[in-house]
């Protein structure tokens, strides 16, 4: 999945890369961090649990390379195996940040790794559009650290 945006990388990175920013902008109602990694708190090996009402998943950080690259595996709370997924952040020449989000996985049942595959392609589709109107609309307060709606 390809996005754009033409807020800047340092106003997209702390939304991609800090486990409770989710909940600004992916439609989750809840988003915490579980266990912190390296470097503090968000990154390699932080554990981080994101939720719409009761249910939920665990991620766990696999690449943190702020501000370009965070790669996460689900280790609980989605119906695949050996999942994978990685969010790159790139400056635009001219102002703006291109977005590449891109998963991997193995079905866990068999034959139901088409369905998972359109599914999943959705769900990180869905992501990078949310993100994208976040960023853009609440660019200004990204850059003074506030929080928009």
């Amino acid at each position: 999945m390809h996005a754009a945006t033409t807020a800047r990388i340092d106003e997209v990175w702390p939304l991609v890369g800090q486990a409770t920013r989710w909940k600004d902008w992916a439609g989750f109602t809840s988003a915490r961090l579980l266990e912190e990694g390296d470097p503090a708190p968000d990154g390699v090996g932080a554990l981080r649990r994101f939720g719409v009402g009761p249910g939920g998943s665990e991620e766990r950080v696999l690449v943190w390379d702020a501000p370009h690259h965070l790669a996460y595996t689900i280790v609980r709370g989605y119906p695949v195996r050996d999942y994978r997924s990685d969010v790159e952040l790139r400056s635009l020449e001219g102002g703006g940040t291109a977005i590449r989000w891109h998963g991997t996985f193995d079905a866990k049942l068999p034959g139901s790794g088409h369905v998972m595959q359109a599914v999943t392609r959705a769900m990180m589709a869905r992501f990078a559009k949310r993100l994208v109107r976040y960023a853009e609309r609440n660019a200004g307060e990204l850059r003074t650290g506030e929080r928009g709606a």
